[in-house]
């Protein structure tokens, strides 16, 4: 068996384009991926492109060789970005490709499932009404209406996020910008009640000290866990932050992190308490795999970043079906209502959960007639509402 030819479409999704992939062979048998990132989305398909056309000719099946051939070649021009979100989404064609022609879903060619139904937290749940604290309140208890225990948001994004426009304030906050996240934060607690959990995100987006002033200050609302307070650039600086949070706060990295390589020094620093890393991103589900096992080495718990399109959803869950140290799995709540009509199976979503079904491979396969409908939109930077 060889790859004959690798499709790669742009898709629009409700936060950014969507980056599919779909993998052909001289036997017919074909898989699906996706290697989603933004921002920069067409660098992201132009990498996609360049990846499918170097592994024309080879053995589909041979997943973990390619893997580690595309990474090895394509390393001089740097082992993290567009070329490993492009092995990622190839990475996860592959392994569905594999599944298809075994008859088997993915879970199993990772090991066995520990379990088929994955709990989800909903982000982007949160895009109506004005970001008051009673808009945050009133959607916060939609997502628990809809069977969801646990929902992730940015208190601080509508405050500091102006991309390009005004870097004056060194991510910082003024005290009435405190206040509001505070105010926010506080909201959707009392809106959902205490045996709920709440992620709250900074999108590495505060300095230093605001990290900690913040952290301490949410601390009593009980986090379930906080965010990217530094970003990927240094260990030792989540190290140094990491000593100053109240000892109660859990901290989650990893949805800037690549491959294997950059989570080792977080997990032998002991830098967190959950890995979020991105299907798309870290290198598929080979990768991310390998990260999990890492991951239970050090008692860290999974729970995968996702607020990217259907096959990055599915395959997330698969690798999270075959592992013991699974947490929960980002959804995007509020989609683009064509997110299940690209793909030929819908999601399964049912009361905050994920159910995966014994299809082979991920399950499902692309409608190129659909994608051709939806195609990606021109990125002119952060749109307005990105992370609000």
């Amino acid at each position: 068996m060889k790859i004959t030819e690798v499709k790669v479409w742009l898709v629009e999704g409700i936060k950014y384009n969507w980056t599919l992939i779909k993998v052909f062979t001289d036997t017919g048998h074909t898989g699906v991926g996706e290697a989603t990132n933004w921002p920069g989305s067409p660098i992201i398909e132009a990498a996609a492109r360049h990846v499918g056309e170097r592994v024309i000719g080879l053995d589909p099946l041979r997943t973990d060789f390619i893997w580690t051939k595309l990474y090895r070649d394509l390393n001089w021009i740097g082992p993290f970005g567009a070329s490993m979100c492009a092995i990622s989404g190839l990475d996860i064609a592959l392994l569905d490709l594999k599944g298809k022609v075994l008859g088997v879903p993915c879970y199993q060619l990772l090991g066995g499932a520990f379990r088929t139904e994955l709990q989800l937290y909903a982000n982007y749940w949160f895009t109506g009404g004005a970001h008051s604290a009673e808009d945050y309140a009133r959607q916060a208890r939609a997502v628990k209406a809809a069977g969801f225990t646990g929902l992730k948001f940015d208190p601080f994004a509508h405050t500091n996020y102006l991309y390009g426009t005004d870097l004056s304030t060194n991510l910082g906050l003024t005290p009435t910008q405190q206040d509001r996240a505070f105010e926010v934060t506080k909201a959707v607690r009392d809106a959902v009640g205490a045996d709920f959990d709440i992620m709250i995100e900074t999108h590495a987006m505060l300095n230093g000290q605001m990290a900690v002033q913040m952290a301490e200050r949410l601390a009593p609302l009980k986090m379930t866990w906080y965010e990217e307070p530094v970003g990927p650039e240094n260990a030792f600086t989540l190290r140094s932050l990491r000593q100053r949070l109240p000892g109660n706060v859990s901290i989650c990295v990893g949805e800037r992190h690549y491959t294997r390589h950059n989570f080792r020094p977080v997990f032998e620093q002991h830098l967190c308490d959950i890995v979020m890393p991105d299907i798309t991103r870290c290198g598929g589900p080979s990768e991310m795999k390998r990260i999990a096992t890492m991951a239970e080495a050090y008692n860290v718990l999974v729970a995968p970043h996702n607020p990217n399109g259907p096959l990055s959803t599915l395959a997330s869950a698969h690798v999270c079906a075959s592992i013991p140290n699974f947490f929960r799995c980002e959804f995007m709540f509020n989609d683009v209502p064509w997110r299940d009509t690209v793909i030929s199976h819908p999601l399964d979503v049912r009361d905050g959960r994920l159910h995966l079904s014994d299809r082979p491979g991920l399950g499902v396969d692309l409608v190129e007639e659909e994608l051709a409908k939806h195609p990606g939109v021109r990125e002119l930077g952060a749109r307005e509402n990105f992370y609000v």
